[in-house]
């Protein structure tokens, strides 16, 4: 891979992390800013309030996903990476202004719920755009390689916030956190996102794009042209399924779980998901290179089995691990397995599509998907809690591999598909004649 392409995927990859960082501190200081809006009383509750605002934030990526998705079709890859940076940067000062509940009431969670709103667009086209870029930015024979930068730099950001929420438990107290210590990751983040949008501005458009000649096509990037690859935008959303729903679970509601229903102490809590996601992050390019070997669908097949199967031992498990040491363990066997699927999904997504459709093919299903399944697995995980009925939500993390695991065992694979070379079929009558090979 030559050096014009690394430093592509450096570019991407960094932005993706700081959008990441944004993402997911949300969730993870939850914890501490749940009962700063919204009235005092039941805790569980006010978290369920809080979650319900960060799944409405997943309600917005589809949005995200159709606006900037034809931005990326449109205009290129560069312009829609650079917006989605920019809606990220305000939305994180706008969460770290945000007054409490004590100061303006329901106001507070009126400029939250704003935020996340401007969140959702964000990552609904960041996603999309950062997955097209470094799949068409990459040599074609190392693209699983290179598209999984992807979930390296998204758990590189959510690492961060990890890290950072680690460090502020051991030097700030606990009253501390709660009071105005919740408000600094949000600063960071929009800093960081400023800092990004400068590197971004001077960023190179991928060679797919500027040689295909999608600029000119007046359909690109539009529902109209969409429609004709509905096929694959179902393949999409139903292989996203299992994939983002085992995702969330293990990564931004594991600390909750282990905090709330395993009986651990926040930190201790925080320090098995950091030491987990860390390795998590270490081998999802061994895992994109070996797809280049061997093919997509075997890692997805993996994840999907793995995760049907294992998914209820695993959460039954944690939930009794009670020291770092066994909650470590399955957390990392679980997150391995989910690896089959985010390690290469991003490049199996854009595969399917051609240049004039891909950013958009990409990121208004797989959006779509991610707000039914993946921004309310928390809010869903919650409710069974509630209800008393908590191993309820380890089956249905379960049910949702298994659905995605037939998509995955009757997909195509997709690993040697030429990316200048996927077009649109054109519309034949019936008088046509099909052509032959």
């Amino acid at each position: 891979m030559g050096r014009e392409q690394w430093k592509k995927i450096w570019v991407g990859s960094a932005g993706n992390m700081v959008e990441w960082f944004d993402w997911f501190v949300y969730a993870t200081f939850a914890v501490y800013f749940a009962d700063a809006f919204f009235p005092k009383g039941n805790e569980t509750a006010n978290l369920m309030n809080t979650m319900g605002i960060f799944a409405v934030g997943f309600f917005m990526r589809p949005v995200g996903g159709w606006l900037l998705g034809r931005i990326g079709d449109r205009k290129g890859r560069k312009a829609a990476l650079t917006l989605t940076v920019t809606l990220m940067s305000a939305s994180a000062i706008l969460i770290a202004i945000a007054p409490t509940y004590a100061v303006a009431g329901y106001g507070g969670v009126a400029v939250l719920l704003v935020a996340r709103l401007l969140q959702g667009l964000s990552v609904g086209g960041e996603y999309a755009a950062s997955a097209t870029y470094l799949t068409e930015a990459s040599d074609p024979k190392k693209r699983g390689f290179a598209s999984s930068f992807q979930y390296v730099s998204m758990t590189a950001g959510q690492l961060l916030g990890l890290g950072l929420q680690i460090v502020m438990q051991r030097s700030l107290s606990d009253a501390a956190l709660h009071s105005w210590g919740w408000r600094v990751p949000f600063i960071v983040g929009g800093l960081g996102a400023a800092v990004v949008f400068y590197l971004r501005r001077s960023m190179l458009e991928t060679e797919v794009y500027e040689e295909s000649g999608a600029a000119r096509d007046e359909d690109r990037g539009t529902l109209k042209a969409l429609w004709a690859h509905k096929r694959e935008a179902l393949l999409v959303m139903a292989l996203t399924m299992g994939g983002t729903v085992a995702y969330y679970t293990y990564t931004t509601y594991l600390t909750k779980f282990l905090s709330k229903s395993a009986g651990m102490d926040k930190s201790t809590a925080s320090l098995v998901s950091f030491c987990a996601l860390f390795v998590f992050m270490c081998i999802q390019p061994l895992a994109g290179a070996l797809s280049d070997r061997i093919g997509r669908r075997p890692l997805l097949i993996t994840f999907a089995v793995g995760s049907t199967f294992l998914t209820v031992p695993i959460m039954t498990m944690l939930k009794h691990a009670g020291t770092f040491w066994p909650a470590f363990g399955l957390a990392l066997l679980a997150l391995v397995v989910v690896t089959g699927y985010t390690s290469i999904n991003a490049c199996v997504k854009a595969e399917l599509f051609p240049t004039g459709i891909r950013a958009l093919g990409v990121a208004l299903p797989y959006a779509i998907a991610n707000a039914l399944f993946g921004g309310t697995a928390e809010y869903v995980a919650l409710w069974f809690k509630k209800a008393g009925a908590e191993s309820g939500f380890y089956w249905y993390v379960a049910g949702c591999a298994a659905v995605s695991l037939v998509v995955y065992l009757t997909m195509r694979e997709t690993r040697d598909i030429d990316l200048h070379r996927v077009k649109d079929e054109p519309r034949r009558t019936q008088a046509e004649p099909v052509p032959s090979n």
